[in-house]
């Protein structure tokens, strides 16, 4: 206790304020760095596909073509009724007009059998797609004759949508995110300036980490695709806002056994760094796990999600501690934690403890019934989004695309792409293959070896029929390989199809190890990741409900099962993580029983706080008009609650007091008070 009173030397003083400086220095560096990310965001990349697969494979062998850069924006011109002179003389004027955009020559609009329709394919460039993609737009609706329905899709067409949607919601996204943070902040501790910390402390996280990804994005060649930025901004103002409330609790409790805030700082880090860091550790690993994908959106999520964990880590490890330290305990106002202080009188969370362990077994026992009644929702899910669901809303280019196959081959719109170096044989064996309506001109690639096919299919180019095809075109022509249109949405398929059978396999692994060795434990670890998975399974299958009868969408994107699994089992179990191991302190000091009650009495409501706040941001994604991130946001929200006010708060106490100390096999019993144990870990603990 007489060191305790000791004054906070000289240079403890200084180094709190060197800390201060340093991170000032390093926000005043990244936050112009941080804005420049959007310049290496890399849309349409091979990078973004299927490692190894055929789609791939001809991506990258695009730039052997003279074409390789282009990419054509379709103009639809529909009159039901039937094409008229001045929807002719409309179409020839868009071919004038748009020839200085255009990348090369437009050929002459081609009619349908019909007389109904009219397709003029304006070839582009990759450089600057989506600005040309809106003056073909702007210029097609311009002066457009009454009743004549046009519309823009193919590539270019769709490249406009997904950007239009980007653009439009990412800055609103992070502002509502912010909002709905400060108010649970405000609502969690009730102080007009403590709840600043924590968003300042994870605004200064993700400009440190979005500056982070903008240094190896431009100089060590680090892939950053179309939508990381959305999730990171998402997990890192999660993740560092829960470890600044998980400190933040710490360091209230040792404010009252310490007099001086110094050395309360430094028992709270001592004792809230292992858990914290075994959190960050299980997050960060678990996304690094993502490298065995060989989807290419996932392989890169999986470094920058990583670093995003550790900026905030480490952020608030240094920066928060400094702050609050300098702050003093004023910053708590109007509930100032005093020196010597009781502890907190009974709570909500040690009247559900108690209620729990009047009744362990019946406890779990239902709440895993409860969990597999959820899941069963899962039997019924539907995989795989097409391109006309890809937005909330029906993008202009999908609806021309519709319109297109009414009065054209199903394929027209999006033809696939055939490379080989055996032309005559491969084009023969297209043009009598089923399903096959149109095999276009051979294309020789700039050095002579190899030809390019545009093969239209009669299918719809996201219809099962039209997979099927593909799939047997592969397997009759092996000469050749086959990109594009269908043939990605297959080789889409079958990439994520991959990543969930190595990666979740790969993700428990990690979770489960880091665990074991934070809890020196085999049993409870086992407990936790299982009653984690249930927990996901179960927002699964309440989530694909709430999508099929409530937002009407038709199938799951295809990424969002592994994603969804990846953030909520590794942010799950931080929070299991927080409580099972205060609940190991605990019952050093006061035996199994109460130990378990004790940790869930201290920890039920910040755990709780964290896990709102959590939720809520990722809840932000269900506002934004792309349906992945919908689903994404949704689902991990569904399962952070669920988690959080059910399995952590109710299942595992219950399985903890069920086990009793076989919970910690292969560990000694701990069921002895330490003999170094403070009064005030264990007064108030009134326990059945």
């Amino acid at each position: 206790m007489l060191l305790s009173r000791k004054r906070p030397s000289p240079k403890r003083r200084l180094l709190t304020w060197a800390v201060l400086a340093f991170w000032v220095a390093v926000t005043a560096l990244a936050v112009p760095l941080a804005s420049r990310l959007p310049d290496v965001v890399q849309a349409d990349s091979s990078a973004e596909l299927p490692r190894g697969a055929q789609s791939t494979k001809v991506d990258e062998l695009e730039a052997r073509f003279a074409d390789g850069d282009l990419a054509p924006g379709i103009l639809a011109y529909i009159r039901p009724s039937g094409l008229t002179g001045a929807d002719r003389a409309k179409a020839e004027s868009d071919r004038r007009a748009l020839a200085p955009v255009a990348a090369g020559p437009i050929a002459a609009p081609v009619p349908s059998r019909d007389g109904k329709a009219l397709m003029l394919t304006v070839p582009l460039r990759d450089e600057g797609l989506v600005g040309n993609a809106g003056k073909l737009r702007d210029q097609a609706n311009r002066d457009r004759p009454p009743g004549l329905d046009v519309r823009l899709t193919g590539p270019a067409g769709s490249a406009l949508d997904v950007g239009d949607a980007f653009q439009k919601v990412d800055k609103p996204v992070l502002i509502v995110t912010v909002v709905l943070v400060a108010l649970a902040l405000l609502l969690t501790y009730r102080s007009p300036i403590l709840w600043l910390l924590p968003i300042v402390n994870a605004a200064i996280a993700l400009q440190t980490t979005g500056a982070v990804v903008y240094l190896l994005g431009k100089y060590a060649g680090l892939y950053v695709a179309d939508g990381t930025s959305t999730i990171l901004n998402a997990l890192v103002f999660g993740i560092s806002t829960d470890y600044a409330l998980l400190l933040l609790a710490r360091y209230r409790e040792e404010l009252r056994r310490h007099p001086g805030r110094h050395h309360a700082m430094a028992a709270a880090l001592r004792r809230a760094a292992a858990p914290i860091a075994a959190s960050a550790a299980t997050v960060s690993l678990g996304l690094l796990c993502l490298l065995a994908a060989r989807m290419g959106f996932n392989y890169a999520l999986g470094p920058i999600g990583a670093i995003g964990v550790l900026g905030g880590l480490v952020v608030v490890m240094s920066l928060l501690p400094a702050l609050l330290v300098i702050l003093g305990r004023w910053v708590f106002w109007p509930r100032i934690p005093r020196y010597g202080d009781a502890p907190p009188a009974r709570g909500l969370w040690d009247r559900v403890g108690a209620r729990i362990a009047a009744r362990p077994r019946v406890v779990w026992v239902g709440g895993l019934a409860v969990l597999a009644a959820l899941a069963a929702g899962c039997l019924g899910i539907n995989t795989g989004l097409d391109r006309g669901h890809f937005l909330t809303t029906t993008p202009g280019s999908t609806i021309g695309e519709r319109l297109l196959a009414q009065h054209y081959p199903g394929g027209q719109g999006r033809p696939l792409q055939v490379v080989t170096d055996e032309p005559d044989a491969v084009a023969a064996a297209l043009r009598t293959s089923p399903g096959v309506a149109r095999v276009g001109t051979p294309e020789r690639s700039t050095d002579g070896r190899l030809t390019k096919l545009d093969v239209v299919l009669s299918d719809p180019p996201d219809s099962e029929a039209a997979k099927g095809t593909v799939r047997a075109l592969r397997a009759a022509v092996p000469e050749a390989d086959f990109g594009a249109s269908t043939a990605l949405l297959v080789d889409l398929a079958d990439a994520q199809s991959h990543d969930r059978r190595v990666v979740i396999p790969l993700v428990l692994g990690v979770v489960l190890l880091i665990l074991m060795a934070l809890l020196r434990a085999v049993v409870a670890p086992l407990l936790v990741v299982a009653t984690v998975v249930a927990s996901y399974f179960a927002a699964l299958g309440a989530a694909w409900l709430l999508f099929r009868y409530g937002f009407g969408f038709p199938a799951l994107d295809i990424q969002v099962a592994l994603m969804g699994f990846l953030f909520m089992v590794a942010l799950g179990v931080d929070y299991n993580l927080f409580l099972v191991s205060r609940i190991r302190e605990e019952v050093a000091a006061a035996g199994h029983r109460a130990g378990v009650l004790r940790g869930l009495g201290v920890t039920g409501g910040v755990i709780s706080s964290a896990g709102f706040v959590l939720a809520a941001t990722f809840g932000v994604l269900g506002v934004m008009p792309i349906t992945m991130m919908v689903q994404i946001g949704v689902l991990v929200s569904l399962g952070v609650l669920l988690d959080t006010f059910f399995v952590r708060s109710v299942i595992v106490p219950a399985l903890a007091l069920d086990a009793g100390h076989r919970f910690w096999w292969p560990a000694r019993r701990p069921e002895t008070p330490s003999p170094t144990t403070r009064p005030t870990e264990v007064i108030g603990a009134k326990l059945p």
